[in-house]
């Protein structure tokens, strides 16, 4: 989620208003790809809640803001609630100061799954409750990992569910462009070793199969972490990467290495990538898709995750001069089903009332989640939505990603501590395209992971 937010413009100031249901987005019961239905149930079980007051406190801002107002709008007029949102650029940390200070909202939503778990410990948090722990896992795609990214510790040390999610981001994609590959004759690759393969049948055919670009400031580096993340799901168990962000499997364990070692082999290999391997690290992950629409090309796929077409050229069209397909999983390791990495919100209790509970209920309709899929940028593994809903065709072929998910996890570098996940990590791929092994590149993050007190 870091590496989305420093694409952002900072935004200094603090927004709040109340919600207004005046003006509803879409007219209850009038367009048929909305479940209109849930609507009016979830309305005749919460006439009770008028002018009942609810405090909401979340990440979004901007346009990302308008959306979600658009969607809070549907359960004031459902409910008679008085809600009101707010924000913040540091909203991390107001969410700490505000939750210690006794004087929390009653409902906060935020991407980190260890900040809130840390809330909960301190007994900031209210237990949502096995029933809806048990409603995510049947209703959400890869509903296990939903309900363990919810699931804390309180201050009694016992295991309680906290945090409900609602919209998510992919990161498990690869782009082209499809008239590239139909001149080629290339097929889209289902399976790792197929895109090896083809990997190496576009460099006998005389061209270069990758654009890769680790460059970002500041952050240099981090578009590596998401191919690490993503090819550990693919070689090894969901426990495993659990353990490596946490530090219990070590950036030194052959796991982590052999990782390391995979992505070593497109990002370092100078036939595979466009400039060679010395320019991966200069290049700047916004500049690096720009190669897929060179005439002639010069590469045919890009790993990144769904905000990439931002950086694509003026008046792209996606599914007709770019598309994408999921990063595939190796046949070899077939039993690891179809992991999926990304991010993701979660919606907590932190000052609880009737109304902050009627919210909660609130996400669990279909309504809830399709007002916002026929906007834009949201993504969910509801399997209970009508994909329809979507506003385009790349945003429901991404959700049908999340829905058929067996496993999904957060990336994570945004798991791991700040001077791990956005720090020697960063910089370890930096040096390990630069031409250090992975041994030695695992073996340094890991020294300054132990040197943290």
């Amino acid at each position: 989620m870091k590496k989305i937010l420093l694409m952002g413009v900072a935004v200094t100031a603090l927004f709040a208003g109340a919600a207004s249901a005046a003006d509803l987005k879409f007219p209850p019961g009038q367009d048929t790809k909305f479940n209109w239905k849930s609507y009016d149930e979830f309305k005749a079980a919460h006439a009770d809640l008028k002018g009942e007051p609810l405090t909401i406190f979340g990440p979004w801002r901007g346009e990302d803001e308008a959306f979600f107002r658009s969607i809070l709008a549907y359960f004031t007029e459902a409910t008679g609630v008085d809600a009101t949102y707010s924000s913040s650029e540091n909203y991390e940390q107001q969410i700490v100061i505000d939750t210690q200070a006794g004087s929390p909202p009653n409902v906060a939503i935020l991407p980190q799954p260890g900040l809130l778990a840390d809330l909960a410990s301190k007994g900031l948090l209210t237990p949502l409750g096995e029933e809806n722990s048990k409603w995510v896992k049947e209703n959400y795609g890869a509903g296990d990992s939903w309900v363990g990214y919810g699931t804390y510790k309180g201050k009694d040390g016992k295991d309680g569910y906290y945090a409900f999610p609602y919209k998510a981001d992919v990161k498990s994609l690869v782009w082209y462009v499809p008239e590239n590959f139909k001149e080629a004759g290339y097929k889209v690759p289902t399976t790792m070793e197929e895109l090896h393969a083809l990997t190496d049948q576009i460099v006998k055919d005389g061209g270069v199969p990758w654009c890769i670009g680790l460059g970002s400031g500041g952050a240099t580096g981090w578009p590596a972490t998401d191919w690490i993340e993503d090819i550990m799901l693919r070689m090894n168990k969901p426990d495993v990467y659990d353990k490596w962000t946490t530090n219990e499997v070590k950036f030194t364990d052959p796991a982590v290495v052999a990782a390391i070692d995979e992505f070593g082999k497109f990002a370092k290999n100078e036939s595979y990538v466009d400039g060679g391997a010395a320019a991966v690290a200069s290049t700047d992950f916004r500049d690096s898709p720009k190669g897929l629409f060179a005439v002639p090309p010069k590469c045919y796929l890009h790993h990144q995750a769904s905000f990439i077409p931002s950086f694509f050229p003026e008046g792209t069209k996606l599914g007709q001069d770019a598309d994408f397909f999921y990063m595939p999983t190796y046949a070899a390791h077939a039993d690891l089903g179809k992991p999926v990495l990304g991010a993701g919100t979660l919606v907590s209790i932190t000052k609880d009332s009737k109304a902050a509970r009627a919210f909660v209920e609130f996400l669990k309709t279909p309504i809830a989640h399709e007002v916002w899929m026929a906007q834009s940028s949201f993504l969910t593994p509801y399997k209970g939505v009508n994909t329809a809903a979507y506003a385009n065709e790349q945003m429901k072929r991404e959700g049908e990603i999340l829905t058929t998910a067996t496993t999904f996890r957060f990336d994570g570098s945004d798991l791991m501590p700040g001077k791990i996940g956005a720090g020697a990590f960063w910089t370890g791929m930096v040096d390990f395209v630069g031409g250090k092994s992975a041994q030695d590149t695992g073996k340094e993050i890991q020294a300054s992971w132990d040197a943290i007190k």
